[in-house]
């Protein structure tokens, strides 16, 4: 009688809805990488996952919240760190972290990410940064780089705009915790979004991704695997540096590192001292 080879499981299964399975990303997008990042940090640091809730908004980058045994929440286009917030004041014991992309929180939900950063509400927001609204097509958005083509911004004259360059953003709205890095250093990243889980105030971890489908093919930069090595290629690694030198060039450099952790009170233990206060 032949034996039957034991089904293996991924290690991070534990925290991953099967039943959502097979995952919406397209081949080579970077977003299924971050979600692996997020798994492992809530792992790595043995936090009770009954008592972290991720919120999502809208877009690729926005559906990741369903896939997790977590408490989850997948908001209105732009409104997860609002949604987040009331999250976090309603409950203060619990770990709220925020991921989605960059259209949906530099853009439509721009000013929410200054005025939390600037709050100092305890929170970790992931926003992966693939330069356009990858879900609707590939309209250009706020990162997306001046010059670049999009569906919105077609040849031959491009993306009239200048970007956000998020690190700069958060820092200088408060965050107590800045940092960025691409999709291909992983262990590095998940660190960073362990460090910003752990941190009591507002962390912000950008994480530089690809896609192909949409981004990658309006400027010829290759699959999925080509724009990974890119990616890896011209990531400069600087921890420490002043987030105003944080500098993001696609095609020639891309600091990485951490760039902030600083110490100042916190949004929700202040209003909970506020409240003791007026009660006493």
């Amino acid at each position: 009688m032949t034996e039957t080879a034991p089904i293996l499981k991924h290690p991070m299964a534990k925290y991953i809805r099967e039943d959502r399975q097979p995952w919406i990303y397209c081949s080579g997008c970077s977003v299924g990488i971050v979600t692996g990042m997020i798994a492992r940090a809530i792992d790595g640091l043995g936090i009770d996952f009954h008592k972290t809730v991720v919120v999502s908004g809208i877009g690729c980058t926005g559906r990741t919240s369903g896939y997790f045994k977590t408490g989850t929440y997948h908001t209105t286009h732009g409104r997860a760190i609002a949604f987040a917030e009331g999250v976090k004041i309603a409950n203060p014991e619990l770990e709220v972290i925020v991921v989605s992309g960059d259209g949906d929180i530099a853009a439509i939900g721009g000013n929410h990410l200054i005025h939390a950063a600037r709050r100092n509400i305890d929170m970790t927001v992931v926003c992966i940064n693939n330069f356009n609204y990858g879900m609707t097509g590939g309209q250009f958005g706020p990162t997306t780089e001046h010059g670049r083509y999009s569906q919105t911004s077609p040849r031959p004259i491009g993306v009239i705009e200048h970007p956000f360059n998020l690190v700069k953003l958060a820092a200088s709205s408060g965050a107590t915790f800045v940092a960025r890095w691409t999709a291909v250093q992983a262990r590095r990243a998940t660190k960073s979004i362990e460090k910003g889980i752990q941190k009591e105030g507002f962390s912000f971890i950008e994480i530089i991704g690809a896609c192909p489908t949409e981004y990658g093919r309006m400027n010829r930069l290759g699959d999925g695997l080509e724009m990974h090595k890119h990616l890896l290629e011209v990531a400069d690694i600087q921890n420490g540096l002043p987030p105003h030198e944080a500098e993001l060039d696609y095609e020639k450099r891309i600091v990485c590192g951490e760039f902030v952790d600083i110490v100042k009170p916190e949004y929700t233990a202040v209003l909970r001292e506020m409240h003791n206060k007026l009660k006493g």
